[in-house]
């Protein structure tokens, strides 16, 4: 990779959302919680929900990951709050459809996403991208799924 490839991948607005993540407070008892890796980086973000009525009511998020990870985790964690698990599995399925397939961005709330598009280029960056939505995704399933057995 060149200095100018970096420079293209590691944009300003990319460097300004990893120092905005929002609700990197853990939950202290949520209905669920996720931790994702991703193998190739060793990059993680363990995620905390709280839902009612199908939608999240409290987020939580613990992110170490590079930039790029904490770029998608800060937009993440920005919107995800009043979102139904179709909605966050939707922005999921859109953000990977644009890194893998040369898809669109995500459709809003999500759309800040698109900022990732050069990491496009970068398929060994993609895993630690779809970490927040990945765990967001999965600990909505896990809580939906103890709410149903109680």
């Amino acid at each position: 990779m060149s200095d100018s490839d970096l420079i293209k991948l590691y944009s300003g607005r990319i460097l300004e959302l990893t120092t905005q993540i929002p609700h990197t407070e853990r939950l202290e008892n949520p209905d669920a919680t996720v931790r994702r890796r991703s193998p190739l980086c060793g990059s993680t973000v363990t995620v905390d929900v709280i839902l009612e009525d199908g939608k999240i009511k409290d987020f939580g998020q613990d992110v170490k990951a590079c930039a790029l990870g904490q770029a998608a985790a800060s937009v993440v964690g920005a919107h995800v709050i009043g979102r139904t698990r179709a909605e966050v599995e939707k922005a999921r399925d859109e953000l990977k459809a644009m890194l893998k397939d040369g898809g669109d961005p995500p459709s809003p709330p999500f759309d800040e996403l698109e900022v990732l598009l050069p990491a496009r280029e970068y398929k060994n960056r993609h895993a630690s991208i779809m970490l927040a939505l990945e765990a967001t995704v999965e600990a909505m399933a896990e809580a939906e799924k103890s709410a149903q057995a109680c």
